[in-house]
């Protein structure tokens, strides 16, 4: 089966683990689920991750984090879909609520968040935000 939007996909599995309030969640891997994951992790919005080479292409172990029982992202959404892409320059990236969360973009240097993006003076595509 045919995968057509590997961000939804990663999306929806985390935010899923987040409702049952699983302490990790698997995903399978690939560049982009790998770079998706660095930044969740450099943001503090995870716990940690580990990969695992199993198969072709691997598995990602994804430790969800939780403060007073209550899970560190609150909210996932995507943004640019595949039949419906949202591009934005340095100078028009979305601002999460107000700063307090943030949206993913890939760039020409890779994924970034909203403020990297802007200090670097790059724009892209806005893949999903994340609060």
């Amino acid at each position: 089966m045919t995968m057509t939007d590997p961000v939804a996909d990663y999306l929806t599995r985390v935010r899923n683990a987040i409702r049952a309030k699983h302490k990790r969640v698997d995903i399978p891997a690939s560049n982009l689920r790998r770079a998706l994951t660095r930044l969740l992790a450099d943001q503090n919005y995870i716990a940690g991750f580990t990969e695992f080479k199993t198969g072709p292409q691997g598995v990602l172990r994804i430790q969800l984090k939780y403060s007073d029982g209550k899970p560190v992202i609150t909210g996932l959404r995507r943004v640019s879909t595949p039949g419906l892409r949202k591009y934005a320059n340095a100078t028009s990236l979305p601002r999460v609520l107000g700063g307090l969360g943030i949206a993913v973009v890939s760039t020409s240097h890779g994924l970034m968040t909203d403020r990297d993006a802007r200090a670097a003076n790059v724009g892209g595509e806005v893949l999903c935000e994340i609060w």
